[in-house]
């Protein structure tokens, strides 16, 4: 691989790092000025609706300028909205400007992939990417934790003289901005590259039209339709099943919430391992025959329903995540390369933003539904491990036979 891609990987993981650690230093914040408790998912959520509301200009917008530009943008949009939470605005909104600048990432950061590599690297380069955004997503719940830990904050507050003067969450966020800061210099390296697919026009009118055009182009398009059906489930049961996992481990395993929580760090594992798999083993022209690890999938969390010990649980949920970093690396690589041959890299990954995030809000508002009529916890369970595996069934059976080209 290239330099500027090593240099794309550090900026990436480096901004994903300070998005994460920043999610627990804003839940630190509500609760030390003892806000509701519904507030600490909602900061999930307005971080999710910037995905959805701004798809139709981020794309575009990505895909109008230089990307390593586009990414310096984002990364100080973050750094912008990292530090009016440190001056003291609400938690809620000054993380939904740390979403828009997530938002407008996203599609830069995939998007530049297509124009710096040729398409045979891209397996590869999305495996390494998928395996930093983990390591990101991680060591950012890590460090976050530590961040908030009152104790650790004193302890360094105290050497500078400012125990007295700062709360540890607002120390937290202190820390958090140097990353973002520290994300955008590398952004500075980033080599600037011909511009791709601009807009013939910058009406709201026709950007709206446009984005449909592009939805409607995706949806059509037999091998963009099969990677940005996989994609889009990936990441609506992924983000489902890390709900499910904190109430099942509380039932088998009689888990605390904190106990529940680092069981997560066993399938990102899982994630990691399977990503470099992918890398290594699969090609783009083979992409189509990962589907099988996607049903094969399906049938890990219902598992899990006998399960009562922990290493057991720990293997389960490790193999589950290698079978989705497996599947979903060579599927994030063919939606880039349809992408970029039928409207442009950044279009095709704001398409699949909007798509997986619309996802997410809708299978857990479905779980959250079960949850209220009382289901038990292991109906669940099974009700969305056969989902998983039926819906990969019939993509598979659906595009099978689709060649790669």
């Amino acid at each position: 691989m290239s330099r500027p891609f090593y240099i794309i990987l550090l900026a990436q993981f480096l901004s994903a790092l300070a998005d994460n650690a920043l999610l627990f230093a804003a839940i630190g914040l509500l609760v030390f000025f003892s806000a509701p408790e519904w507030y600490s998912p909602l900061l999930q959520t307005v971080f999710v609706i910037a995905y959805i509301v701004l798809a139709p200009l981020v794309g575009p917008f990505a895909d109008a300028l230089p990307k390593g530009r586009v990414m310096l943008i984002a990364n100080t949009l973050k750094f912008a909205g990292c530090l009016t939470m440190l001056a003291g605005l609400h938690p809620l909104p000054a993380y939904a400007i740390v979403g828009i600048g997530a938002a407008m990432y996203s599609p830069a950061k995939y998007g530049i992939l297509t124009e710096l590599l040729p398409s045979e690297k891209l397996v590869i380069a999305n495996s390494w990417m998928e395996g930093t955004t983990v390591a990101a997503i991680v060591l950012g719940a890590i460090i976050g934790g530590a961040l908030i830990n009152p104790h650790f904050a004193e302890r360094i507050l105290a050497m500078a003289g400012l125990s007295a003067l700062v709360i540890a969450p607002k120390f937290a966020i202190f820390a958090i901005t140097a990353l973002y800061f520290g994300a955008a210099l590398v952004n500075l390296f980033i080599p600037r590259l011909p511009i791709d697919h601009t807009l013939l026009n910058r009406s709201p009118l026709y950007i709206l039209h446009d984005f449909w055009h592009s939805f409607l182009l995706l949806w059509r398009d037999p091998l963009g339709q099969v990677s940005l059906a996989v994609t889009t489930l990936f990441w609506g049961v992924g983000a489902t099943l890390r709900l499910l996992i904190i109430e099942w481990a509380a039932l088998n395993l009689k888990y605390s919430l904190d106990q529940a929580t680092q069981l997560t760090a066993a399938s990102a594992l899982g994630i990691a391992i399977g990503a470099v798999l992918a890398g290594k083993f699969v090609r783009l022209q083979r992409a189509i025959g990962v589907l099988p690890a996607g049903i094969l999938l399906g049938f890990v969390p219902i598992a899990l329903i006998w399960v009562e010990s922990l290493i057991p649980a720990v293997l389960l949920l490790t193999l589950a995540g290698m079978l989705a970093g497996y599947f979903v690396v060579p599927m994030n690589a063919l939606l880039q390369h349809r992408g970029h041959l039928l409207m442009g890299a950044g279009h095709s990954i704001a398409q699949q933003n909007f798509n997986e995030n619309i996802s997410i809000l809708l299978l857990t508002g479905a779980y959250a539904l079960m949850v209220r009529a009382n289901w038990h916890i292991h109906t669940i369970v099974l009700v969305f491990g056969l989902f998983i595996s039926v819906v990969m069934t019939t993509i598979w059976l659906r595009h099978r036979h689709d060649v790669v080209h």
